[in-house]
């Protein structure tokens, strides 16, 4: 067998613009043979993604997935809008998220997984998909939520074929009462938080760092007022921040007159058992990505004229 340098791979990285041990691998399997490597990785579609994988990848597909008493959610993002309709797309994205189900909730668990139909883990399979339809795709994040009694709702904004959209959101109810209602109410609220989008279900669970901003502002609006009126000025702000952004303390969509809190005690005499909410997720497609601002027509004019 060949001696396989830092050196070999460096260069065969360079050529392919494939991953490291994705090249290491490559050389192995071609004895050392950097042309035969080349192609190696070309049909296995790891040098045409890797090429592509600078690109911005913004839009693309949230999908859900539920089993009894288990649910996931992944986001598969692309380059355009238009390979989000893609058929092929679609199939893998769906796939992602039932394949999901069956892991520890990590993106590293997902990306490792078989992908049925083959020999392929699911990240080889995007790779390959990539190389297929010629654009940049990442899997960008992954979530499972579970209960030991009760259901997981879920609901799909702006969706463009069933348990693929927009928006995704997971909420998990644990409860020992009728199903039937629990599903209802646990839908009505997965679409609460899909327009309010909650930073967290209560207030334990808003980050530090987020508190600390707010209780800072407001310090810098009230300053030179005494301490002892400061933190209570302070302490009656952060409640009422707290009335925004947490789910359980958020007035319901459905009916404004009740928070969250209220509508779940009001709901366990439907279901004839406690109802508690333990946990939810919402993906909002390509939020936090940063997109690249598309020049304007002008500008374009410009650029053009400059050769």
């Amino acid at each position: 067998m060949a001696n396989i340098t830092a050196a070999l791979v460096k260069e065969l990285r360079e050529k392919t613009g494939a991953g490291m041990m994705d090249c290491k691998g490559a050389l192995n399997e071609t004895d050392g043979d950097i042309e035969a490597a080349v192609d190696w990785l070309r049909k296995k579609g790891l040098a045409k993604a890797a090429k592509k994988a600078g690109r911005v990848a913004a839009e693309g597909l949230v999908a859900v997935e539920s089993s009894g008493h288990h649910a996931a959610i992944v986001e598969v993002n692309s380059e355009t809008d238009f390979v989000a309709r893609n058929d092929s797309f679609q199939a893998f994205a769906r796939e992602a998220a039932k394949l999901a189900l069956d892991t520890d909730g990590s993106l590293e668990g997902l990306e490792a997984a078989h992908f049925p139909g083959g020999s392929t883990t699911v990240k080889e399979s995007l790779s390959s998909l990539i190389a297929t339809i010629g654009e940049n795709m990442t899997l960008r994040r992954v979530a499972k939520l579970d209960v030991t009694k009760g259901v997981i709702a879920s609901y799909v904004h702006a969706q463009v074929a069933d348990g693929l959209g927009k928006i995704g959101v997971l909420v998990a109810l644990e409860s020992e009462g009728d199903v039937e209602v629990l599903s209802t109410l646990g839908r009505q609220i997965a679409m609460h938080v899909a327009a309010t989008n909650p930073v967290a279900l209560d207030a334990a669970g808003v980050d530090q760092a987020v508190l600390e901003r707010e209780s800072n502002i407001l310090r810098e609006k009230n300053a030179g007022k005494p301490d002892h009126v400061l933190a209570k000025i302070v302490e009656s702000g952060l409640k009422s921040y707290y009335k925004e952004v947490t789910l359980l303390e958020q007035p319901f969509v459905h009916d404004g007159s009740k928070t969250i809190t209220q509508v779940l005690k009001e709901a366990e005499g439907k279901a004839g058992a406690p109802v508690k909410l333990t946990a939810f997720v919402r993906y909002a497609l390509g939020e936090g990505i940063e997109k690249e601002e598309a020049p304007d027509f002008a500008t374009e004019v410009a650029a053009a004229a400059r050769g």
